[in-house]
C-alpha cells in the first residue's frame, strides 16, 4: 500500500492546475463555473483522503513499510535528494487527519464563497494548499517538508490578502509573509547543517544520527528547527502574525489557522524527538515559550472583542501548552493534544459567523476581577503587550534604514562610479523643478544663518566673537589659498561627519559585531 502516499498530495495539485489554467484560458469563470471549480476540488481531496485513510488501515494492521522512495529528485556531487515519503507512524495519523479536514473545509467552502467575485481563485489556492500540507506531512526529507512548508506559506499570503482591494488585508498578508520568512531561514539553515554534520536531510537518518553528533552540534541543528517551529505555531515572540492572519475568508481561516497549517511546527517539532531529546537546552527553550506564550495568550484574550480575534489568541495559547509538553518529554500527549486541537479549533473557526447570530441580544462577559483591579495589566492585555511596536522598532526599522542605505549607496556612489546616466526621477526636468530646487538651497542657506544670531547679552558676544573669527578666515584663509582647497577640506569633512554618524547608529554596531562573532567563529 506504501505506493499509495505519492498519490495522497498528487490529486489536489492536479486539482489545482486544472482550476488555474482553466480559468487563464476563459474556459472556467464566473457563477455558471462554479460546479466544475468546486467538483474538481471536492473530487481530488476526496480521493486523497480516501487514500489516506487506506494508509492508515494498513499500517495499523501492520502491512505497511515505514518509507516508501519514488525515485532520486536531485544528485550533486555528494548531495542526493531521494523523493521519499513516510508511510507509518505519527506522519501517517496527521495525513489521515489533516486529509479529513481538508475534505470537510473544502465542502463547506462551496456554499460558504458562491457568488464571491474570486471563487475560482479561492478553491485554486484551497486546492494548492492541500497539496503543500499533504506533502509537508508525508515527505520523509527535509527538502520535500520545505517544499510543502513554503508552498503552504505562499497560499496563505494569497488567502489573507483574497480582498486585494482593501488597504488592511494586503498590509497583514505582508506582514505574516515577512514574519515567517524568519522561520524559513531557521529551516534552511537546519537543513545545510543537517547535510554539513549529519551528512543526510532524511528525517529518519537524522533521528538516527542524532546520538552520534557532539553536542554543540545537535543542540544548533534542533535550534534552526525549533525556530521555524516557533514561527509557523505562532509562538513568542511571533505570536501577533496570527491575529493579523484571520483577515481571509473564514474557511481559509479555519484551515490554514485553526487546524491544519498551524499545527506544522509542532509537527516539526514531534517528529524530530530524537534530535530534540539529545538538546536538553532545546528542550528547556520549547517548554520556556510554549509556557510563556500560553500565559501571554490567556491574557490578552480576555480583553478581545471579536470572535476571531479571540480564538487566534486561544489558538496560540493550546499551542504554547503542546510546546510544553514536547519540551517536559510528553511527546505522546503532545501528539494527542495536538490532533484533539485541530478537530475542535476546525469546528469553532467555521461556526464562528453562525456564533456571532446566535449570541445576538446576549450580554458581553465582564471582564475578569484580576483585570479590573490591575490597570496596567488591562491596558497592556488591549494593546497586546505592544509587541508589534517593539518588533517595528528592533527589527523593521533597523532593517529599513540599512536598505535605504544601500539605496543610496547604490544610486549615488556605485551607480556614478560605473558611469550610469542619472535616473529621470532625480533629473530636473522642468523649469517649476529647478526653481524648487533653488528654493530649497535658499531655505537651507537662511536656516544655516539663522543658527548663527544669538540672543541676550551673551549670546550677542559670542555671534561677535564669530563674525570676527568669520572675517579673519575669510581674508586670511580663503583669499590666501583659494576656495577649491576649503571646499574639498569642507567636503572631506562632512563626509567623515556623515560615515561616523552612520556607525555610530545602533543598526550598525549590531551589524559590525555580528559580523565579528561570525569572523571569530570561521577561524
Amino acid at each position: 500500500m506504501e505506493f499509495l502516499i505519492a498519490l495522497i498530495p498528487l490529486f489536489p495539485l492536479l486539482a489545482a492546475f486544472f482550476i488555474g489554467i482553466g480559468n487563464l484560458l476563459g474556459k472556467i469563470n464566473g457563477e455558471a463555473g462554479e460546479s466544475m471549480t468546486s467538483n474538481a476540488a471536492i473530487g481530488a481531496i476526496t480521493m486523497s483522503c480516501i487514500l489516506a485513510l487506506l494508509l492508515l488501515g494498513a499500517d495499523l494492521f501492520g502491512k505497511n513499510a515505514t518509507t516508501y522512495t519514488l525515485g532520486q529528485w536531485l544528485s550533486s556531487d555528494s548531495l542526493e535528494i531521494q523523493a521519499v515519503f513516510i508511510t507509518s507512524g505519527f506522519n501517517t495519523v496527521i495525513t489521515a487527519l489533516f486529509a479529513i479536514l481538508l475534505f470537510i473545509v473544502t465542502r463547506f467552502s462551496v456554499n460558504y464563497m458562491h457568488r464571491e467575485a474570486g471563487f475560482h481563485r479561492y478553491f485554486f489556492i484551497l486546492s494548492l494548499f492541500s497539496a503543500a500540507m499533504l506533502l509537508l506531512v508525508s515527505a520523509g526529507s527535509a527538502v520535500g517538508t520545505f517544499i510543502g512548508w513554503e508552498i503552504a506559506g505562499l497560499s496563505s499570503y494569497l488567502l489573507i490578502g483574497y480582498a486585494y482591494d482593501r488597504q488592511v488585508p494586503t498590509g497583514n498578508a505582508t506582514r505574516v509573509y515577512v514574519t515567517n520568512r524568519i522561520g524559513d531561514a531557521g529551516f534552511v539553515l537546519g537543513i545545510g547543517l543537517s547535510y554539513f554534520y549529519a551528512g543526510t536531510i532524511n528525517w529518519l537518518e537524522l533521528n538516527a544520527m542524532a546520538e552520534h553528533l557532539t553536542m554543540p552540534t545537535v543542540t544548533v541543528i534542533a535550534l534552526c528547527f525549533a525556530v521555524a517551529a516557533f514561527v509557523k505555531s505562532a509562538q513568542l515572540p511571533f505570536s501577533p502574525w496570527l491575529a493579523r492572519a484571520m483577515e481571509g475568508p473564514t474557511p481559509s481561516s479555519a484551515i490554514f489557522y485553526g487546524s491544519v497549517m498551524i499545527h506544522a511546527g509542532v509537527f516539526l517539532v514531534i517528529m524530530l524527538q530524537p534530535l530534540f531529546e539529545q538538546a536538553p537546552f532545546i528542550m528547556v527553550l520549547l517548554a520556556i515559550a510554549g509556557f510563556v506564550t500560553a500565559v501571554y495568550s490567556f491574557i490578552v484574550g480576555l480583553t478581545q472583542t471579536d470572535v476571531k480575534s479571540s480564538y487566534s489568541f486561544a489558538i496560540s495559547g493550546q499551542l504554547g501548552l503542546i510546546f510544553l509538553e514536547c519540551g517536559l518529554g510528553l511527546w505522546e500527549l503532545a501528539a494527542w493534544h495536538l490532533c484533539a486541537h485541530a478537530i475542535v479549533r476546525c469546528y469553532q473557526v467555521l461556526t464562528a459567523p453562525a456564533l456571532m447570530h446566535n449570541v445576538i441580544g446576549n450580554p458581553i462577559k465582564p471582564v475578569g476581577h484580576m483585570l479590573r483591579n490591575s490597570r496596567w495589566l488591562y491596558i497592556a492585555s488591549i494593546q497586546r503587550f505592544w509587541l508589534d511596536p517593539i518588533a517595528d522598532r528592533t527589527l523593521a526599522r533597523p532593517i529599513l534604514g540599512i536598505g535605504q542605505d544601500l539605496d543610496y549607496i547604490d544610486s549615488y556612489v556605485v551607480d556614478r562610479a560605473m558611469g550610469d546616466p542619472i535616473l529621470f526621477s532625480r533629473s530636473i526636468s522642468t523649469l517649476n523643478q529647478l526653481e524648487q530646487k533653488i528654493m530649497a538651497v535658499e531655505q537651507r542657506d537662511y536656516d544655516h544663518h539663522q543658527f548663527g544670531r544669538g540672543n541676550g547679552i551673551a549670546g550677542k558676544m559670542m555671534e561677535w566673537v564669530g563674525n570676527i573669527f568669520g572675517w579673519f578666515e575669510e581674508r586670511l584663509v580663503i583669499q590666501a589659498i583659494g576656495m577649491n582647497i576649503v571646499d574639498l577640506g569642507r567636503r572631506i569633512g562632512q563626509a567623515a561627519n556623515t560615515f561616523e554618524e552612520l556607525m555610530l547608529k545602533p543598526r550598525y554596531l549590531a551589524l559590525f559585531v555580528f559580523i565579528v562573532l561570525l569572523i571569530a567563529a570561521t577561524r
